[in-house]
């Protein structure tokens, strides 16, 4: 090591101008993680930062983690598809029909005026939306008019009852859109926002406070072994090293503080919350009323069966 220091000790002394300065003290601070990182550095040795510093690191990793944790999860708002892994193969399916009704059109302009046969164009097919509440109102619609399609299906009580669900579902899907949307434009974006901006802001605050903590007690090892002609040059850099060390740590308190004291994550969450309490209650609402008349449909038919049975 002594080894190490001799040399860091001649290259702060080379007389190499401003750049050649500032890559000595980033080498030196290397030089200094590298020895701390493999235990070669006396704990008395390394500087030791304020509590309030200290505590206030462990407040915004808490913080940061936490705003990860649920940003992780909470991110699949941004896409409707979350809740109905059956779409890839809609999608599919509509691909395959987007890529026809392409062809189809192509040829109905291009093959004018030609002895080929002209295909008439046909209007692309409306893009529909892929979430579970759409997708049970689709289907619940569709088994209805089977159902209703067929002699006295009218009077039918389950196409009666799938008519309902559809109708209510109809409505939920519309709720879960608004739901998603609001997600996406009062929480997910401002939340996101927070980690990028001011948690990002702080976290490169302390790493400054890293940086200046490790010139500065690489510099105290220069001083302790540099030649006397260039003790009063390691001194004076230890010293703008302290000043930099606490100027910066003053910077990354004030920023940390901010960040801790920011009411705007309470707000997101609130909004969060908010936003699938609206949604839950308006399906709850729309199904209970669905379900009195399910019932309703699902009694009658039951009697009708057993009175049937009876004869």
């Amino acid at each position: 090591m002594d080894g190490w220091n001799k040399f860091q000790s001649s290259l702060s002394g080379l007389n190499l101008g401003q750049s050649a300065n500032k890559f000595a003290k980033g080498f030196n601070s290397s030089v200094q993680a590298t020895r701390e990182r493999l235990g070669q550095v006396a704990p008395d040795e390394i500087t030791e930062l304020p509590q309030e510093y200290k505590d206030l690191e462990a407040r915004v990793d808490a913080l940061r983690q936490a705003h990860l944790a649920l940003f992780k999860v909470t991110k699949v708002y941004e896409n409707e598809l979350y809740d109905y892994p059956n779409q890839i193969q809609e999608s599919i399916a509509e691909l395959s029909t987007t890529i026809g009704h392409g062809i189809t059109n192509f040829a109905a302009t291009n093959l004018k005026g030609t002895n080929l046969p002209t295909p008439s164009p046909v209007a692309p097919q409306v893009s529909q939306h892929k979430t579970l509440p759409h997708a049970l109102g689709r289907a619940a619609t569709n088994a209805a008019a089977a159902l209703q399609g067929t002699p006295g299906g009218n009077e039918d009580k389950l196409g009666k009852a799938l008519t309902v669900y559809a109708d209510v579902f109809d409505n939920i899907a519309s709720a879960r859109v608004e739901q998603d949307e609001s997600i996406q434009t009062q929480y997910l974006r401002p939340w996101q926002t927070t980690l990028s901006t001011s948690i990002n802001v702080a976290m490169k605050a302390r790493q400054a406070v890293r940086v200046s903590r490790l010139e500065l007690d690489a510099a105290k090892q220069t001083l302790k072994t540099t030649s006397p002609v260039k003790q009063e040059q390691a001194r004076l850099d230890v010293e703008n090293a302290e000043d930099d060390l606490v100027q910066k740590t003053e910077v990354a308190i004030t920023l940390m503080k901010t960040v801790l004291e920011n009411p705007e994550p309470l707000k997101n969450l609130n909004e969060l919350v908010k936003a699938q309490l609206l949604y839950f209650a308006a399906a709850a609402e729309a199904l209970s009323s669905a379900q009195g008349e399910i019932e309703e449909l699902s009694v009658a038919a039951e009697g009708e069966y057993r009175k049937s049975r009876d004869h």
